[in-house]
């Protein structure tokens, strides 16, 4: 009989054996997160310094998931141009996953799928403020695995409104994921500025592919 399981009860274990998935240590896997960044307009800085502060303003009251997604996601998403053609936005994403020769379906639904045209762009999963990110992490990369574009590199982002992580997954031959540094908006100044940045660059990323 085929077990389901959620993708929410996998430990980051799980994720690895059952997917076979392996953490790269190669410093070249994922260089997206560093390499040919944009620059950043004045105007840009100047919106993205409202989402800081209105994130602050946010975190004296309840911060839930939802709240992340309204008060940092949503805002960061349309400074980018990010709601505008050729991308668009789909919301609790339904996907699951077989897990070969174990009689397991694993069910989940990615928070917020940017795409462009078929092409993922980046797969979000939201926390809320009093969780680490890194919680997140397994039923992100169990998502990411479920990108039907096989042949191309998926990328992902881990928040909890505060804290910023992205990750880079490969499914060819040995899937394998790597991991960008943790950006935070309470740090000094702005790191918003750099989570945008990437976001950028991985938008040009790809939609090189589908050029």
């Amino acid at each position: 009989m085929t077990q389901s399981i959620q993708a929410k009860a996998l430990t980051l274990g799980d994720v690895q054996t059952k997917f076979n998935l392996q953490l790269s240590e190669d410093e070249q896997f994922f260089r997206e997160w560093i390499d040919d960044l944009p620059e950043i307009s004045e105007v840009e800085k100047r919106s993205l310094d409202k989402v800081k502060a209105g994130y602050i303003n946010s975190t004296s009251y309840p911060f839930l998931e939802d709240t992340v997604k309204m008060v940092v996601l949503a805002p960061l998403l349309f400074v980018a141009d990010f709601f505008l053609t050729p991308f668009h936005i789909e919301c609790e994403k339904s996907v699951e996953l077989i897990v070969e020769d174990e009689d397991i379906i694993v069910r989940g639904s990615i928070d917020v799928l940017l795409l462009l045209q078929s092409f993922w762009v980046v797969a979000i999963e939201a926390k809320r403020s009093q969780y680490s990110v890194e919680a997140g992490l397994p039923q992100l990369l169990f998502y990411m695995l479920n990108d039907p574009n096989s042949e191309q590199p998926t990328f992902g982002l881990l928040t909890n409104g505060s804290s910023f992580r992205f990750i880079k997954v490969t499914k060819q031959d040995t899937p394998q994921y790597a991991l960008s540094k943790l950006f935070d908006i309470q740090n000094p100044g702005n790191e918003l500025y750099e989570v945008f940045r990437i976001f950028k660059r991985i938008a040009a990323v790809v939609s090189s592919y589908s050029s």
